[in-house]
């Protein structure tokens, strides 16, 4: 009966869209922001065709609705547009088909997330939007839903939105993995716009990282980086050797060639290509 019911979900889902770069959480990949762009960083996305819901309501004054034609399931949260008729019909739909599916709209939700992160680890990022709104429509309170449209953000460019989804879902949630993803775009935005409350901003998330997990070498490599921009050289070097002693698959060539090229290693352990 489950998975007939599931069956029934996607048939539901895909009459309204059949749809959706790399997965951004960093226990899954290594993500820096010093050098050439890592894949998630990458426009690139294998979308889907899709048939959004067409929106003939006309607009009411007090009342934001979405442009014409413009799809609000490719919107982190909808856009917070107000949904027309139309929109709010498939939505009920959608919502009872999932209380007949799941124990709970929770438990709905975890779902919802879950094959989110999939389609964006696929780089079918439209598809993963959808899912990550969806759970979010399911349970305003997953932290995940607003964390992964943050990624979807940060891989859109749109870093000051990242940062406002991926702060949402701290509120909700105190994840270490989170708090070291949003380190992260602010580092990234310190390269970009070159302003120093961003790398300070950086800088506080991953000590609070490592104070919840000091063995984090995710969060040790982040900091390398983050300390390496501050021309905090030694220390940079020091944060690296613990996260690379932590997990040497974890260590960023990037972060090592940049701080090859400002100081030797005082350990001696890496050295400049000749």
């Amino acid at each position: 009966m489950r998975f007939l019911l599931l069956s029934s979900l996607c048939v539901l889902i895909s009459a309204n869209m059949i749809a959706q770069q790399a997965v951004f959480r960093t226990q899954n990949t290594n993500v820096n922001s010093y050098s050439t762009p890592t894949k998630i960083l990458s426009n690139t996305s294998n979308t889907k065709s899709f048939v959004p819901v067409q929106d003939t309501q006309t607009q009411v004054v007090n009342k934001k609705y979405a442009p014409k034609g413009a799809n609000i399931y490719l919107f982190p949260l909808f856009g917070e547009f107000e949904k027309t008729d139309a929109q709010k019909a498939f939505d009920t739909e959608f919502l009872k088909a999932c209380d007949l599916s799941f124990k709970n709209r929770h438990e709905a939700s975890e779902f919802f997330a879950a094959r989110a992160w999939e389609y964006l680890g696929e780089g079918e990022r439209d598809t993963a939007m959808y899912r990550f709104n969806l759970a979010y429509l399911l349970d305003d309170k997953n932290s995940d839903a607003y964390w992964g449209l943050g990624v979807i953000a940060y891989q859109n460019e749109k870093y000051t939105q990242a940062i406002e989804l991926m702060n949402h879902g701290l509120e909700i949630e105190d994840n270490l993995t989170l708090i070291v993803d949003l380190s992260t775009v602010y580092i990234k935005c310190f390269t970009v716009d070159a302003k120093k409350e961003d790398l300070i901003k950086a800088l506080e998330l991953l000590t609070k990282a490592l104070t919840k997990q000091p063995d984090s070498a995710n969060a040790l490599m982040q900091l390398s980086l983050a300390k390496l921009l501050n021309e905090e050289i030694d220390e940079a070097w020091e944060r690296f050797h613990q996260g690379f002693e932590l997990d040497p698959d974890n260590a960023s060539i990037d972060i090592l060639e940049g701080l090859l090229a400002k100081k030797d290693d005082p350990r001696g352990v890496f050295k400049k290509k000749n």
